[in-house]
């Protein structure tokens, strides 16, 4: 898969291009019906299907300070794209000047003379250009202009997830704020995911017997509620079951945020400023304080045990 930052890194020799267009935070279940359905159709029509996204977030730049939490970085994002056949994403750099451009430009600039679209596929529901003034209709009515189809996919997909709320990245999000991990994963496909560098703590678990790795995460990442969780620690491409603590560890009267991970059964780690990626399986509890590190010890074991026996079957 071709990865290109901005139109001048689009090959000057590229074909027609089937195109769809958005953020795809979290590439979920609902992403993954249009993105497999523009791979198909460029298939069928001898063409490449192109996904274009954006970055920094356009909430970011419109509305200074509103950046949603993000399910997933553009690299990974990216990763998720490339299991589903796409032939290259374009990422166009949002910028202010960039927001102002009209539905117009936007079709001229990008999907025209930058990928010679000969298909479009989009939800129901997306808007584009300046203000958000253009629509699927309008982008009809310029395709047919400029010698390109509009496909106009239905994206309502649904499950127990958010009760049977259709499936949506902002969903994802309400359900990793409230530590609802399980019915993320519904709506993603796959387990919710956080990454970041491992960079040196308190050191208490490694006191403890339970040495973890402290991840610093990526900017603005949605990670869950403070609590408790079964999953999975990946580093250096191994992937190892993991009790996972999100918290302010309150038994030690700590006071700042952190993403601490324990490799279940795994003796010697050395993690310090490698990235590492943390996948959320299960709620196990929610934080507590304890009384005694003898009761905190007690608890931690139990909540290893839970994630040795989940994390096997999940």
């Amino acid at each position: 898969m071709q990865r290109w930052r901005g139109l001048e890194e689009i090959p000057g020799d590229w074909g027609r291009s089937v195109v769809t267009i958005g953020s795809f935070d979290g590439v979920h279940l609902g992403h993954q019906l249009i993105i497999s359905r523009a791979v198909q159709r460029a298939r069928e029509l001898d063409a490449k299907s192109v996904l274009v996204t954006f970055d920094p977030h356009p909430s970011e730049v419109v509305r200074p300070g509103s950046h949603p939490p993000l399910l997933a970085p553009q690299p990974r994002r990216a990763e998720l794209v490339a299991t589903l056949g796409v032939d290259a994403v374009l990422v166009l750099p949002f910028t202010l000047a960039f927001s102002q451009e009209s539905p117009q430009f936007f079709v001229q600039q990008v999907l025209v003379d930058s990928l010679h679209a000969r298909l479009v596929i989009e939800g129901p529901n997306f808007r584009f250009g300046h203000r958000a003034e253009g629509d699927v209709a309008l982008l009809a009515e310029l395709g047919r202009q400029a010698d390109f189809e509009v496909e106009v996919l239905d994206l309502q997909v649904r499950g127990a997830a958010g009760g049977g709320e259709p499936f949506s990245s902002t969903l994802v999000r309400r359900l990793v704020a409230a530590g609802d991990v399980s019915g993320a994963a519904e709506v993603l496909g796959r387990p919710h995911q956080v990454e970041g560098t491992v960079v040196r703590g308190a050191q208490r678990g490694r006191e403890l017997g339970f040495p973890t790795a402290n991840v610093d995460t990526v900017p603005h990442s949605a990670v869950p509620a403070d609590g408790v969780y079964a999953g999975w620690l990946t580093a250096g491409g191994e992937r190892m079951p993991a009790a996972i603590s999100v918290g302010t560890n309150p038994t030690f009267d700590g006071t700042a945020r952190t993403v601490e991970a324990y490799a279940i059964d795994r003796v010697g780690l050395d993690l310090y400023g490698m990235h590492v990626a943390v996948d959320f399986l299960a709620f196990l509890r929610g934080m507590e304080k304890f009384d005694s590190i003898e009761a905190l010890l007690d608890r931690m074991a139990v909540d290893v045990k839970q994630a040795r026996e989940l994390t096997a079957t999940g």
